[in-house]
């Protein structure tokens, strides 16, 4: 890694202590010094700082390169530095650049009367899935650099719109790493070939999900015969949740089609109430002890499977296998009678059936008496009988969306001192993350929801109320809000005094949906080969 200048470099520093002495980050002991100290900081907790001495005369101007790379070797790094240490070539690359993002984000564009909307919609949501999710796989609250297998696959709806093709590429790269009997690493890493295979439920089930979203929207089922190597390893023993190891490819190779069969056929694992168990956890990795003893089960889960198992089923009957096609009728039927009978609670879905019976998501709950995304997914699946779909929503916008603060919150109240032990969730503070704050994810399928209803300038208000330029108009929200507006935070705080700050930002696949949601369902742009 290197630093350069267009100026001659007089003096550096890698030691943050030496650069800011007794002072601060405002006024750092360094600036009152004739030279930096010349040492490095290896291993140490380092800064990069350099001073160049410039002398202007009385309304002179100048223009100063100061450049940060990295290269293989030695002379690479000082072939690039001397590269763009002038103006003419700094100036070529930077028009490039701003070329490159600009045949990007600017393939699809919208006009709304809302200038927020449109600066989210018009570019920054896709930069941020492209450069946060897809390329760095990290940002400022996590910087890990795994492929995430339900994570990534998410990512690429909104990216079908500017690059269908990335999309397919990304579901043979995922489905790559199934394993023969239908479950999925839930991350990997590229470099080191390692990752961890757990009882997460939903994460084997996205491939079929986006499998289909991607046939949808391109027409391109040439996609399902082709041929994908699986993973192989041992299977986790009774009573292990996860295991982190390398899984190396399998000789069996099968098309992806039969890949987002085993995916569905794992997941017909229904409890005692007729719903699909939980695992150790679904889309909300905290609920990690609501199903690990086996018999714990998901409502949201239900919805999620009805809604994949009612698009495979045209794509079974697509590839002459109508006994498949007809068994899925089947079983997506006798799920939707045990979602609107053992998964209604009266005014809303209930969330999840622990192992020890106990309810997640019911009224008669002192914690996490309703959970958004049962509610939402009810609509998005179209499983939930039609009255309980309004019912349910109504329930939704009673008890979760808090407007004086802006968000829309996972779940209500939060876990904090109940007898109910769902997993690591209730580690987190009352209101942040899952734990009863604003989960972004959760709060734009809660809009899609609305807009699925004919609910359409609700939908309007609450996509504006949860955009982060709104959270930031003023010193006053900025100064509540904290962190950037022009990217999606994963949360947002929701109780006592941190109500309405932001948490992580940037790594997040809320950016990919609040996409979907702005273009297809807000809009109603619906782009679908026939």
């Amino acid at each position: 890694v290197f630093v350069s200048s267009s100026e001659k470099i007089s003096s550096y520093t890698g030691s943050k202590q030496d650069f800011i002495g007794k002072g601060n980050l405002s006024n750092p002991e360094a600036l009152h010094k004739i030279e930096l100290n010349k040492q490095n900081s290896l291993w140490q907790e380092g800064i990069i700082a350099i001073q160049c001495e410039v002398e202007l005369e009385a309304l002179e101007s100048k223009k100063i390169i100061l450049s940060l790379g990295v290269g293989k070797t030695v002379l690479e790094c000082q072939d690039l530095a001397y590269q763009y240490n002038h103006l003419g070539k700094v100036q070529e690359e930077y028009s490039k650049i701003k070329k490159y993002w600009k045949d990007k984000t600017e393939k699809l564009q919208v006009t709304t009367p809302l200038e927020s909307t449109n600066l989210l919609l018009n570019g920054w949501l896709i930069y941020q899935v492209l450069a946060s999710r897809i390329w760095g796989r990290t940002g400022y609250y996590q910087s890990g650099g795994a492929f995430g297998f339900r994570d990534q696959l998410q990512d690429t709806i909104a990216l079908k719109y500017i690059e269908p093709e990335r999309m397919k590429e990304q579901i043979l790269k995922h489905c790559a790493h199934q394993f023969k009997e239908g479950d999925v690493e839930h991350w990997w890493h590229d470099e080191t070939g390692r990752g961890i295979r757990t009882r997460f439920s939903d994460d084997r089930l996205w491939l079929a999900y986006i499998v289909e979203n991607y046939i949808e929207f391109t027409g391109d089922t040439a996609i399902l015969d082709e041929i994908v190597p699986y993973r192989e390893g041992m299977t986790l023993e009774e009573g292990i949740d996860e295991k982190y190891d390398s899984y190396p490819e399998s000789e069996l190779k099968e098309s992806l089609y039969e890949h987002c069969k085993k995916a569905i056929q794992i997941s017909l694992n229904f409890g005692e109430n007729g719903l699909p168990k939980i695992g150790s956890g679904d889309w909300n990795d905290g609920f990690s002890e609501v199903g690990n003893l086996g018999k714990g089960e998901s409502v949201w889960l239900g919805f999620f499977l009805y809604d994949i198992l009612q698009k495979f089923i045209p794509i079974a009957n697509q590839k002459n296998e109508e006994e498949i096609a007809k068994q899925y009728a089947q079983i997506a039927d006798k799920l939707r009678k045990a979602l609107n009978s053992n998964g209604w609670d009266g005014r809303w879905f209930r969330r999840a059936f622990m192992d020890d019976g106990n309810k997640l998501g019911s009224i008669q709950n002192e914690e996490c008496r309703i959970d958004s995304i049962a509610q939402s997914w009810s609509v998005i699946s179209g499983a939930a009988d039609n009255d309980k779909k309004y019912i349910s929503m109504e329930s939704l916008e009673n008890h979760l969306i808090d407007k004086e603060n802006g968000i829309i919150k996972l779940l209500d109240p939060p876990f904090e001192r109940g007898e109910l032990n769902p997993g690591y969730i209730k580690a987190y503070l009352p209101g942040t993350r899952e734990n009863g704050g604003q989960y972004t994810h959760s709060s734009i399928w809660a809009i899609m929801a609305f807009c699925m209803l004919g609910f359409g300038a609700k939908g309007a208000e609450y996509y504006r109320m949860i955009n982060p330029i709104e959270h930031s108009r003023t010193k006053e929200a900025a100064n509540k809000y904290k962190v950037e507006p022009y990217v999606v935070a994963a949360d947002i705080y929701g109780q006592r005094n941190l109500a309405g700050r932001g948490g992580w930002t940037w790594y997040t696949g809320s950016a990919s949906w609040m996409y979907e949601a702005g273009i297809k369902y807000l809009l109603g742009l619906k782009i679908q080969d026939y």
